[in-house]
């Protein structure tokens, strides 16, 4: 495609397609999107069994998608460092240490507001 012009742009369907082909592809190759696609089906779980309240539902919601969303973005950067340079240069080496700070970050903030909302939860029963 030829950046500012709709020639050989892909329609509105065939970019869901992209979309859902990424996804596919970092879910059979990346072992930490597994990992955290297993965790947020436990906190599904837990939330059908405890009787989660909407909000609580919200909150749940927003925090798989926010992490499933930066692990993402980690395997797109890492992936895009890969491309630039197969040595190891401290630069490289950073951009991927900072990609993955950021997952850590939002899953240890994702964590407490679990921690927060099925304790709350369990109170309530």
């Amino acid at each position: 495609m030829i950046p500012g012009s709709n020639r050989d742009h892909p329609t509105f369907l065939r970019s869901f397609g992209y979309a859902f082909e990424g996804f596919r592809t970092a879910v059979v190759t990346e072992r930490n999107i597994k990992v955290q696609l297993c965790v947020g089906m436990l906190a599904v779980i837990a939330g059908i069994v405890l009787k989660i309240d909407a909000l609580s539902w919200v909150l749940v919601a927003l925090c798989i998608g926010l992490v499933l969303f930066a692990e993402l973005v980690n395997t797109s950067i890492e992936a895009i460092v890969d491309l630039a340079t197969q040595e190891l240069h401290p630069l490289a080496k950073r951009a991927k240490d900072i990609a993955a700070a950021s997952v850590f970050t939002l899953s240890i903030t994702a964590a407490i507001v679990g921690i927060i909302v099925f304790a709350r939860a369990l109170v309530l029963l």
